[in-house]
């Protein structure tokens, strides 16, 4: 059993970490850390006191983040649920830019916990 996060540069993506952290720790697994942002992880960005598996991506042209995500959750079938930040966002927002998370939920084998930031920014 393990926890797999994917991870964005936003707010979104690190409270998913930080939820999916602590998700890992309550189940006493490990953690398939999804990197999607344009950087790899440095050592103190990797949580510590868990077994954690980074994958990184090689920048915007390493496949579509949707793709990538459901092709890893393939390769690691120890994985049971899958952790995403969301956000709301408009109509016209999710027609002009789609919604990875949307996706991701629609499309991935494992179940999705979502997790949002509360209007105190939480």
């Amino acid at each position: 059993m393990s926890v797999a996060v994917a991870v964005t540069d936003s707010p979104e993506g690190r409270l998913a970490l930080e939820s999916a952290v602590a998700e890992a720790q309550n189940l006493g697994t490990g953690l398939l850390l999804i990197n999607l942002t344009l950087h790899d992880f440095t050592e103190d960005e990797i949580p510590s006191g868990l077994e954690v598996t980074v994958i990184n991506r090689s920048g915007r042209g390493d496949r579509d983040p949707v793709t990538a995500v459901i092709d890893e959750l393939g390769d690691h079938s120890e994985v049971d649920r899958l952790v995403l930040g969301v956000r709301a966002r408009s109509r016209v927002g999710k027609m002009i830019l789609g919604s990875v998370a949307q996706r991701l939920i629609l499309r991935s084998p494992v179940p999705v916990l979502t997790v949002r930031q509360d209007a105190t920014g939480r």
